[in-house]
Order: structure tokens, then sequence, then C-alpha cells
């Protein structure tokens, strides 16, 4: 049990959830590469722990969203049908690989990398996205089955990557829905996403749990930090200036990406 008496754990649990709740950044951009960065934990315990974290974590923000009618089930279901079976996919690929050989944790590194800068990307340029966005639904011209196709495509995407890194369900599956649905509501995008999270993460943590790459006790101290971190934050999103955090985290992202991917 030495992880849980170590006080810094609850704390960065604290401090990731309540940039979560200001900014609604995915917390695994922020929490995997803290634990492989900083607590030297190996990359692949550090993402199978934070799958079934962000599972849990991601249920109760699932619940308030549907209880304020902010998700739309279809989408979510798509993203799902995607997502689950290549969450399932790539887990056996893992075991396949030997998730804690070098060579899986080499790919596990820069997988990450490349999500965090991905992520980083998604922030830097949003509000160009979301104005390039609602240009194209002016003309757009795909068919509601060419969209839902889509859909599953972003979501058997987003499956893998996630099971792979933790990072991706978040920033980019937000990204991803705004020009696919260019007419949605934000409130409705981010609700859906969030509520797509909860299946995703839980069954590419379960079976990272199967792979033995999941640490009960360091989830257990995250969860004591992050749950009462994101409900502060929430609650103080309104009278923090986004835009500065967004630019800040976007920042950080792209260094610790960068690390991962050439250190």
């Amino acid at each position: 049990m030495e992880f849980i008496l170590n006080p810094l754990l609850p704390l960065s649990g604290f401090a990731v959830g309540l940039l979560v709740g200001l900014t609604g950044v995915g917390g695994g951009s922020l929490m995997t590469p803290l634990l492989v960065l900083l607590f030297g934990f190996k990359p692949a315990t550090a993402v199978g722990t934070d799958l079934l974290y962000a599972a849990i974590t991601k249920s109760g923000g699932s619940w308030v969203h549907h209880r304020h009618d902010n998700i739309d089930w279809a989408i979510t279901g798509r993203l799902a049908l995607g997502s689950v079976p290549a969450a399932g996919l790539t887990v056996l690929l893992l075991a396949q690989l030997g998730v804690k050989d070098h060579g899986a944790t080499g790919l596990i590194s820069v997988v990450l990398g490349v999500a965090l800068l991905l992520t980083a990307a998604s922030l830097i340029f949003r509000q160009r996205l979301l104005d390039l966005a609602h240009r194209r639904s002016a003309s757009a011209d795909f068919s509601h089955r060419h969209v839902a196709g889509l859909t599953v495509a972003v979501g058997a995407a987003v499956g893998v990557l996630v099971t792979i890194s933790s990072v991706g369900a978040g920033a980019l599956g937000v990204t991803a829905l705004t020009f696919l649905y260019p007419q949605l509501a934000a409130r409705r995008i981010v609700g859906s996403d969030i509520a797509h999270a909860v299946p995703l993460t839980l069954v590419a943590g379960l079976g990272h749990w199967w792979l033995g790459t999941v640490d009960v006790v360091l989830l257990v101290s995250l969860l004591i930090g992050s749950l009462p971190g994101i409900a502060l934050g929430a609650h103080f999103a309104a009278k923090v200036p986004e835009r500065a955090l967004r630019g800040l985290l976007a920042s950080v992202l792209l260094l610790v990406g960068g690390k991962l991917i050439f250190v």
C-alpha cells in the first residue's frame, strides 16, 4: 500500500481534476504523462489505470449531461459501435505483443506522445476549426447514411487510440463530432462525447485489467483527490479565463508529447 500513503498522488489527482473541471480537457491527456514522467510508472500501467479512472469519473459527468438533455444517444451509439469492438481488438493486439515487453512499451509511449500533440493542436486551433466546421455546414451535401458511417469510423479510430494511450476520447472526439455534426449544439456534442467515453474506457480498462496493467491502489489514490477537484473546477469554470488556460495546457501537452516521442 505504499502508493496510497504518498500524498503527491491524491494531490496530483486533485490538480488534474481541477483542470478538467475548469477546461473540459480529458484527464488522460494530463494524468497519463504525469504518472509516466513524474512518478515513474510504466506506460502500460499508467494507461490501464487511467482508463478505469476515466470510466469512473466520466460516469458521473455523463449522468449530469443526461439529466440536462445534453446527449444525442444516436451519435453516442454510432461512436460506440466503432470504438468498443476496436478497443477489444486492440487489447488482443497488446496481449500478442506482450504489453509489458520493451516493444509494446515503446509503442505505447510513441502513440501517447502523438495523441498529446494532436490534442494540443485541437486546443490551439479550436476556434479556427469551429469556424471551418460552420462554413462547411452551409455547403455540406453528405447524406445521413454517409455521416453515420463516418461517425462509426471515427469511433473505431478513437477506440484504438484510447486503448493504447488513454488519450483521444475528449478533445479529439469533440473536434471530429464538430465537423460531422456542425448544426448540433456544442453542449450536446460534448455530452454525447462524454457519454461515449464511458463504455469505451470501461471496456478498454477491463481489457488492461485482464492484461495485468491496472494498479488498484494507484486508482484509489487518484480518485481520492480527483473527484473533489473536478467538482471544484466545474463550480468555478465560469469565472476563469478558459482561453488562457487552454493555451497553457496546449503548451504543456506539446512539450510532454515531444518528450515521449523523441526521448
